[in-house]
């Protein structure tokens, strides 16, 4: 029998094309399992489009995508993964019940404690018809049902965005608290970076279709400092800053720059420097669609024509 594949996702050159154009191109990383990744980027960055990939509702154009080591093509990886899609389709005549009775019935794996436990912390009776529900009590269905699968491999797609504020730390526990219990890898799409910062530990960025950094946040973020001195040059940032150092986003304010930057040495002690956020990277990044892509060593497939993380 052979070794377990170290990694939750391995996609090489992965990329899906419709008639309006590349949705996703030349995407290769590898996420190792375990970890709680944020997927992030702009709308139409592509980001639904490589869950879809993932899930086998959109057969790539270009590209391999490998589960656990296997392909996705191959019908047994669908036990190990579970999708929480953005729209959270269940069946609107269902009680509660009923749908996790579904649940129950199509996987073996199924935790049904763990399910109702979710639902009855939200006080959604289990006799409600899922049509009746609000969008936030239907959310939490839906996440009972991905949670009790006991899935490898969670990918969610904008899974909170619906859900107020004492919903969403409760469902962000209890993701962060699966990771650390059970081993699940988790692949979230979602646009409140702060609370990203919260919970993930990994990252994937995506821009235009093509993947923009990748690699574990506490590789990534400390990879950058902010900057700020005496403005000068055409643009305002000096010469010296740009040809010595990566210089991922800037702007003037009267007579001072700021930019973030990715040191290529020692910096000019006429700078002040400060150490970023993980939101502010990513802010920064999302911005500059153009910026130097940064893939760092972990995530990289061999091969890759990637630039590695210094």
């Amino acid at each position: 029998m052979s070794e377990p594949s170290p990694w939750a996702i391995e996609a090489e050159g992965l990329g899906k094309k419709y008639r309006r154009g590349w949705a996703l191109r030349d995407c290769s990383f590898r996420l190792p399992a375990g970890h709680i990744c944020a997927l992030v980027g702009p709308n139409g960055a592509g980001k639904s489009t490589f869950l879809s990939t993932a899930t086998r509702l959109v057969q790539p154009t270009t590209g391999t995508l490998k589960l656990f080591g296997v392909p996705v093509s191959d019908p047994a990886v669908l036990q190990r993964v579970a999708f929480l899609a953005q729209d959270k389709p269940l069946y609107p005549r269902f009680t509660v019940a009923e749908t996790l009775r579904l649940g129950r019935e199509l996987n073996p794996r199924w935790d049904q404690a763990l399910a109702e436990r979710i639902v009855r912390s939200g006080n959604v009776p289990f006799t409600a018809r899922i049509g009746t529900l609000s969008g936030g009590q239907r959310t939490r269905i839906a996440f009972a049902l991905a949670f009790g699968k006991r899935p490898e491999l969670l990918l969610l797609d904008e899974p909170m965005s619906d859900l107020d504020p004492l919903a969403r730390h409760e469902l962000s526990g209890l993701l962060m608290a699966e990771a650390a219990e059970h081993g699940t890898t988790v692949l979230m799409s979602s646009h409140m970076l702060s609370e990203m910062e919260v919970m993930c530990d990994y990252l994937l960025v995506l821009a235009e279709g093509r993947l923009r950094m990748a690699g574990q946040t506490e590789e990534l973020v400390p990879a950058h400092l902010l900057v700020t001195g005496v403005a000068s040059g055409d643009d305002g940032v000096p010469e010296e800053l740009r040809r010595q150092h990566t210089v991922v986003e800037s702007k003037v304010t009267g007579r001072q720059f700021t930019a973030l930057v990715r040191p290529g040495g020692p910096l000019s002690d006429s700078w002040e420097t400060l150490s970023p956020s993980m939101e502010e990277v990513l802010l920064a990044y999302l911005r500059s669609p153009d910026a130097p892509t940064l893939i760092a060593d972990e995530a990289r497939i061999d091969g890759g024509q990637q630039e590695a993380a210094a």
